[in-house]
Parts: structure tokens; C-alpha cells; sequence
């Protein structure tokens, strides 16, 4: 589909309305008012009149509002994730049969129930993120061999009256989580053997944010080789998710990710908007704004932010849990930084200096050092070095 904005009209804005308005966000029109006034299709019982194909102010907030709430980018205009996320919030579990479709995948809030309702039942179901896919198969497969329905992958009538009929064994430990935190756990302290993916943003034909001949892709560029020398004199795995002249999706990079077998994901970018007073640096983890988070993920967006901003003096602009496809498809951990405003001339200038970009690196090897070594031998914010790392690597070597 097309993206939509505030002043698009045309059958395509009416779609997002009626959905908007099942999830009283919009109001109805002709008496149809939420989510149990809509047909199974997301639209809302009730003859449209002209204002539904009119994308206004209104839908424009209302749009924000369901981005906000979903952890998505709060632009107010439908793109592709938006609009995924629209049509996935008409789903409830049981509301159609869910499957493993590797030519067609399937999303939607009735998968993330699925996964979620798995989990609590002990099953591995993979991250809930609401995409069906090899992971969630397999442990909708496992449920269905313990309680002797048909072993075929699919969540039908049966399976779904199964899975509600049955008492949870836990609830709230997000066992998916709790694994994560455990192999960070096994993982010691050390930091030779870690595989980390380091992404840096954009590439190739896409600049990014381009301001006075300062591109985000080149910054994020120099900043990625600097981390993986650094990392690399540590003894960690380090790899780069493209080449200089490569643009990879969110989707081919988190999928380079998970091919590589990486225990961690991270990608450098810098931020620009429209008023030149934004400035600061902000750290991202998977998140759904209700409960469901990453720990580790969060944990490391955690300790980035706080030595980025003790470092360098940037603004903290605190971390964030989010939806982005970047956390949803890689299989490890995943953080994304925002280091600096180009459209601010202060963070620009700074982020310009390759002394500077030296101390990101190094606030970033830091940051994931800390992650392992989970609170044991560690030092102030701000105060571990490149060298206090080495020796800490050299010391449990011997």
C-alpha cells in the first residue's frame, strides 16, 4: 500500500479509519463505536460517509496515539509497520486459523496472544512479538504432542480451546527473557568469544540524515570500524552488517544477525529533526510498552546511555522500548543508539571529530563489557577505560 498522511483521501484512508475507530481511537459514525461494533475485517458496522476517506487532523492524532501505544516511530503518517500493526490489532485469538507460512507470513495481535499464552503454558514460542514464525511453530507443536491434539502447526477451534481451558504454570516471568538473561549469565565475564553484530545505519545510495555535508551513514561508517577494532583487541567476534557502498532492510540486517549467530545486536545511527534546538543521545531496546521487554536488551540500552552521556556530555534523552523491526526479527539482544543530532550544529561539530567518535567507541565497548560482567568488579560510570578492559581480560586469561 501507498504510505498516508494528513491530507490523503481515497478508499485507502477510509481502511485506516474504520480501524482506527475499532480501537476507539476514531469515533464511529452511523452508531459504529470500538472494537465490538467492527466486522472480523476491522471495519465497523455502518454505511461510511465522505469524511471517512478524508485523512484530517484528527485521524492524524489518532494515528500518533496507536504508534505511541504500539512503541512504533510517532510520525502520524501510515507506513508499512504502521499499517501491519493496524491490521494485526484486528485479530483475536481464535478469530482465524494461524500457521507457519513461509511465502505468506502471518502477523497480528492473535499470534502475539498465541506466543504469549505459550510462554506462560512453559512452551518456547520465541520472542512475542506477533510475527508466526519457525520458533512459534515449533512450540505450538510441542503443546499440541503433550495434550494429544492433531501435531500439524495450526492454531485452530481445538488448539484454541485447549490453550484456554488450561491453567498457566507462571505468569509475569516472561520465560523467553529469563533465558536471555541466563546465557548472558553462563557467559562469563570475559568478553574473548562474544559475537556482536555491529550495524551501522543506512549506506550506499542512503545518506540518512544529511546536513552541511555531514551524512549519518558516514558517521555511523567510521564509528563501526572504530568499535570493532576495539572489540576485536578484546578478543570478541566482531562483524560489521554491511559494506560502505551496502543498504541492507531492517529485515536483511537482523536477518545477517541471526545467520551469524550473534549473542548481541547493535546499531549506530544519528538523529536529525525539523527544530535545530533537539539535541542528545537516545538508546532503544525491544519493548511493547506493556510489560513485555527484553531484559538484556534493556539492560545494555541501559548501560550505553548512561556512559554515552557521561563521556561525551550529550543530553540523555533516556532509553526507549520499541516494535521496530530491528528488535522484533533478530533472534539475539538488540540496541539501537541515536549519537547526536546532525541537525543540531553542537552535536554535529562534535560527532565531526574523530576524537570524539573515539570516545563513543569507547563508551560502547564499556557498555557491553559492563553487561557481562553483571555489577561484579565493576567501576563508576564513566571512570572504566579501554586499557582497565584489556587487563581485565588478560587477568582471567592467565
Amino acid at each position: 500500500m501507498r504510505v498516508l498522511r494528513r491530507g490523503d483521501s481515497g478508499p485507502d484512508v477510509a481502511d485506516i479509519r474504520s480501524m482506527l475507530v475499532s480501537l476507539d481511537l476514531l469515533p464511529g459514525t452511523n452508531g459504529a463505536h470500538g472494537v465490538n461494533g467492527a466486522g472480523g475485517n476491522g471495519h465497523p458496522h455502518g454505511a461510511p460517509d465522505d469524511s471517512d476517506a478524508v485523512f484530517d487532523d484528527r485521524t492524524e492524532h489518532a494515528v500518533r496515539a496507536f504508534q505511541q501505544r504500539r512503541g512504533l516511530i510517532t510520525d502520524g503518517v501510515v507506513g508499512p509497520a504502521t499499517y501491519r500493526a493496524l491490521r494485526g490489532s484486528c485479530y483475536h485469538l481464535g478469530s482465524r486459523p494461524l500457521a507457519f507460512l513461509i511465502s505468506s507470513p502471518v502477523h497480528g495481535d492473535d499470534v502475539f496472544s498465541l506466543q504469549e499464552r505459550l510462554t506462560e503454558l512453559g512452551y518456547n514460542a520465541g520472542r512475542p512479538d506477533g510475527h508466526f514464525g519457525a520458533q512459534t511453530e515449533r512450540g505450538l507443536k510441542n503443546f499440541q504432542r503433550d495434550y494429544g491434539l492433531t501435531i500439524d502447526g495450526i492454531c485452530g477451534p481445538s488448539t484454541v480451546r485447549a490453550l484456554r481451558q488450561l491453567s498457566p504454570r507462571a505468569r509475569g516471568g516472561r520465560p523467553v527473557f529469563l533465558r536471555e538473561q541466563e546465557q548472558v549469565r553462563q557467559a562469563g565475564p570475559r568478553l574473548r568469544g562474544k559475537r556482536i553484530v555491529i550495524d551501522p545505519g543506512h549506506g550506499g545510495d542512503d545518506p540518512g540524515v544529511d546536513v552541511g555535508g555531514v551524512a549519518e551513514r558516514d558517521i555511523a561508517w567510521d564509528l563501526a570500524r572504530r568499535l570493532e577494532g576495539r572489540m576485536k583487541a578484546t578478543g570478541m567476534e566482531a562483524l560489521i552488517s554491511r559494506g560502505p557502498a551496502q543498504s541492507p532492510s531492517e529485515t536483511e540486517r537482523a536477518q545477517f544477525a541471526n545467520e551469524a549467530g550473534a549473542d548481541l545486536f547493535l546499531s549506530l545511527h544519528s538523529d536529525g529533526n525539523s527544530s535545530p534546538q533537539a539535541q542528545g543521545v537516545a538508546s532503544f531496546h525491544f519493548g511493547t510498552g506493556n510489560g513485555t521487554t527484553s531484559t538484556v536488551g534493556e539492560l545494555l540500552a541501559g548501560y550505553i546511555q548512561r556512559e554515552l552521556a557521561a563521556r561525551t556530555g550529550l543530553l540523555d534523552c533516556r532509553t526507549h522500548p520499541k516494535t521496530w523491526d530491528i528488535f522484533t526479527r533478530t533472534r539475539c539482544p538488540a540496541v539501537r543508539v541515536e549519537i547526536g543530532y546532525l541537525t543540531n550544529s553542537q552535536d554535529r561539530m562534535r560527532l565531526s571529530d574523530p576524537a570524539f567518535r573515539d570516545v563513543v567507541a569507547e563508551g560502547l565497548l564499556i557498555s557491553v563489557k559492563r553487561l557481562y560482567l553483571l555489577g561484579e568488579g565493576d567501576q563508576p560510570t564513566g571512570t572504566f577505560t579501554f586499557a582497565d578492559v584489556l587487563a581485565h581480560e588478560l587477568a582471567k586469561a592467565e
